[in-house]
């Protein structure tokens, strides 16, 4: 005999450890699924840690911190239905307690099933519960030369392509051989989605015409069908191996942050009381990308919310680390001593927990700043197509008085990713590396160029007025100090060069010149 319990549109099989949602299953794991029947079978009533740990892990030695993670799990779960994730209580010091929708209790014969069950059954079999990440598979291009002998290349590219995707720690990437098992075949995204378990699939095509080779790729949203983004690549195919390397750079730049934009705007779409962990972090970040100190102190929130859910979460730290301790850079607060203090603080802790994720790498750079060129290094290493990275890199070889070097790693970051929301902080790097060399007047051009990219931007304009009383356009460098102190009334050269993070003397010297020669105060 089989047990049905069910409430609510939930219906729990007890016995074959499956949770369904009407006739479809649902992604839960078998010690979620444990923890959800030991509260059904007892509706209403208190249950304690003791006896869930006991119902998840029996005979097993396990601390009581992984019961939260499991039944947050499962709240995430029912909030698919309105109210669900109110419908395990928390008893403080206690356990937890059911109270949602009565529960009904059937004993049915393990072949009297509907055929509805009995498909949606064999599907779960085959449905992979998507990662608390990123996740994508890339298919096997598709040879459209006509020219069998082309398939080796077309093959040769998704294998790049892959490994590229792979040394990105934060995404869940399918093995090639998972994905070439649909080589040669008609297949639905939605279908491929399932069955390896990701959201999104990226396909594409080559093909050869005479003596040139046209390349194109698309990412689609496999939960949905919804086209992401797309993208064609032309080349010599003398070249081809070197277009092959190009390719792949490229698509791997740019499907990051078309990723990274997809998944925050699904976040947008649950309800906050049902974030978890990841979910915050994700929601933080269009308020740091923002570059404003309220949109700052909103992403602090989000970012500090993550940390409570998962206090170990490196990510998240590492972020909050890059927050903190830009409030001193960008002149947001008036206790820039604390808040440095705090972020060096917050980054010891994310760095002592010994991630290789190239983007908490990239973070933490961000935060420590002047002493961050190992971390760069390695977070380069691990993925070299981040243009963040690169874009962090330049800044500090800015920082370490390499500025023909800052400049070409910015040319590598805008290169990898020419869409980026970010790109107006690529342009303005660009110009701290040329004020580095003392060529003022690209400082301007690049400086100008990243604010018409963000025009409420105003902190640039300090590096501005600098450059014009250097270039002796004393009336256009005393309007530009007129604009910054619109912005910052406050501010003296004393005090921007004590929150600058350059600690080269001469470019400190030059920059604290030229804003005597615009006019602003000592």
């Amino acid at each position: 005999m089989a047990t049905i319990l069910t409430f609510g549109l939930f219906r729990l099989d007890a016995e074959a450890e499956i949770l369904f949602r009407g006739a479809e299953p649902l992604p839960l794991g078998r010690r979620a699924v444990a923890l959800l029947r030991a509260l059904v079978e007892r509706p209403r009533e208190p249950v304690s840690k003791h006896t869930l740990i006991e119902a998840a892990w029996a005979g097993l030695a396990v601390e009581e911190s992984n019961l939260p993670v499991q039944i947050a799990a499962l709240r995430k779960v029912l909030g698919e239905e309105p109210g669900g994730e109110h419908w395990i209580e928390t008893l403080s010091r206690r356990g937890y307690r059911l109270v949602g929708p009565a529960v009904t209790k059937r004993e049915v014969g393990v072949f009297a099933t509907t055929m509805a069950e009995s498909h949606a059954k064999l599907s779960s079999t085959i449905a992979l519960a998507l990662p608390d990440k990123p996740s994508v598979a890339v298919l096997p291009f598709q040879n459209l030369s006509g020219d069998p002998g082309q398939e080796y290349f077309a093959d040769g590219m998704v294998e790049e392509i892959t490994a590229a995707l792979s040394r990105v720690k934060s995404f869940f990437v399918i093995a090639r051989n998972s994905s070439f098992t649909y080589k040669g075949r008609a297949v639905d995204v939605k279908q491929v989605g399932g069955e390896l378990g990701v959201r999104y699939v990226l396909e594409g095509s080559v093909r050869k015409a005479g003596k040139r080779v046209r390349i194109t790729a698309q990412l689609i949203d496999a939960t949905n069908g919804n086209h992401i983004w797309s993208d064609r690549y032309e080349g010599s195919i003398e070249e081809i191996f070197d277009l092959q390397d190009r390719v792949s750079e490229s698509v791997v730049g740019t499907i990051q942050p078309s990723i990274l934009l997809a998944e925050i705007k699904r976040t947008k779409r649950k309800p906050p009381e049902s974030l978890d962990a990841y979910d915050c972090v994700l929601r933080a970040l269009p308020h740091v990308w923002a570059f404003n100190s309220t949109a700052n102190a909103s992403a602090l929130n989000y970012l500090n919310r993550a940390i409570e859910i998962e206090p170990d979460y490196p990510l998240a730290l590492s972020i909050l680390a890059w927050c903190q301790t830009r409030q001193v850079t960008y002149m947001w607060t008036s206790m820039p001593n604390e808040a440095k203090a705090e972020g060096l603080r917050i980054a010891k802790v994310a760095g002592d927990l010994n991630n290789d994720d190239p983007m908490v790498l990239t973070m933490l750079s961000a935060a420590h700043a002047i002493i961050a060129s190992a971390l760069i290094e390695k977070a380069l290493v691990l993925d070299p197509n981040s243009a963040f990275a690169w874009n962090r890199s330049g800044f500090i070889n800015v920082l370490l008085n390499r500025p023909e070097v800052a400049i070409g790693h910015q040319q590598k970051a805008i290169r990898l990713s020419p869409f980026d929301p970010m790109k107006f902080n690529y342009f303005l790097v660009m110009g701290l590396a040329h004020f580095a060399a003392e060529r003022y007047e690209e400082t301007l051009y690049w400086h100008k160029k990243g604010i018409l990219e963000r025009p409420e931007y105003t902190w640039p304009l300090a590096l501005i007025a600098s450059c014009l009383g250097h270039l002796e356009r004393i009336s256009e460098a005393r309007e530009v100090v007129r604009q910054l102190r619109l912005a910052y009334p406050d501010i003296t050269i004393s005090k921007r060069m004590a929150t600058a993070p350059f600690r080269d003397g001469d470019f400190l010297r030059r920059y604290a010149e030229g804003l005597r020669k615009a006019g602003l105060p000592a």
